[in-house]
């Protein structure tokens, strides 16, 4: 297994590389964000280990232009920092998993491996469907340079529908996965916030991205 570890602290990083390497892992270090984008981005590693805090780039901007470039290693973020939104921020980047400083070496070994089995998939930073984006960290939607204002539940749902692009979704997993799992309501409401949408994505720019399929749910187009 070929491992980039990009870590500013080079005691830490060179544990990182002894204990890696004792499992026969083929280890490559750099100490900063620009160093580490580079070699990423041109070089093949099976998975990267990405220290938030770096000098040049930050650990998020790293991984967030890795996706932008299309480059889909698994990447593990590492950090001190244990806040729920600086977890939450880093997945949305578009990192497959987070590692709290002070670490074990089994702990990060078996993160390391569940990253690998999961293996490349696309996961941009930003989605698209036509020249409709989402991007998740900044909770930001557009179409093109237009700016778009959603209320948190007409985000939801969207997101949702764009991570599910292309595909038919059923009304009530729609629900399932936006309402509360206590709601009790109406199901119909989810109608109700299509329309919200369609209104605020697609009718000002003479567009019909949400797709209904009768008796079926609903599809967001590539197009």
């Amino acid at each position: 297994m070929r491992v980039l570890v990009v870590d500013d602290d080079p005691g830490v990083a060179e544990t990182i590389r002894r204990v890696l390497s004792s499992d026969g892992w083929n280890v490559v270090t750099e100490f900063d964000g620009v160093e580490g984008l580079r070699r990423a981005t041109d070089e093949d590693f099976d998975v990267v280990v990405l220290d938030i805090m770096l000098p040049g780039l930050n650990g998020y901007q790293v991984v967030r232009e890795l996706r932008r470039r299309k480059v889909w290693v698994p990447v593990v973020m590492l950090s001190a920092k244990d806040g729920e939104y600086d977890q939450a921020e880093a997945l949305d980047f578009g990192a497959d998993d987070y590692v709290l400083k002070p670490f074990s070496a089994v702990v990060l070994k078996a993160h390391l491996r569940a990253v690998m089995r999961r293996g490349r998939r696309e996961r941009p930073a930003v989605m698209s469907a036509g020249n409709l984006t989402v991007d998740p960290a900044e909770r930001r939607v557009a179409r093109g340079d237009e700016v778009i204002s959603l209320t948190p539940r007409e985000y939801s749902i969207l997101e949702f529908l764009m991570r599910n692009k292309g595909e038919l979704i059923p009304k009530h997993v729609i629900l399932q996965s936006i309402w509360d799992e206590n709601y009790e309501g109406d199901e119909n409401i989810v109608e109700v916030y299509i329309r919200y949408l369609r209104k605020r994505i697609d009718a000002p720019f003479g567009m019909s991205s949400i797709e209904t399929v009768r008796g079926g749910g609903y599809r967001l187009r590539d197009d």
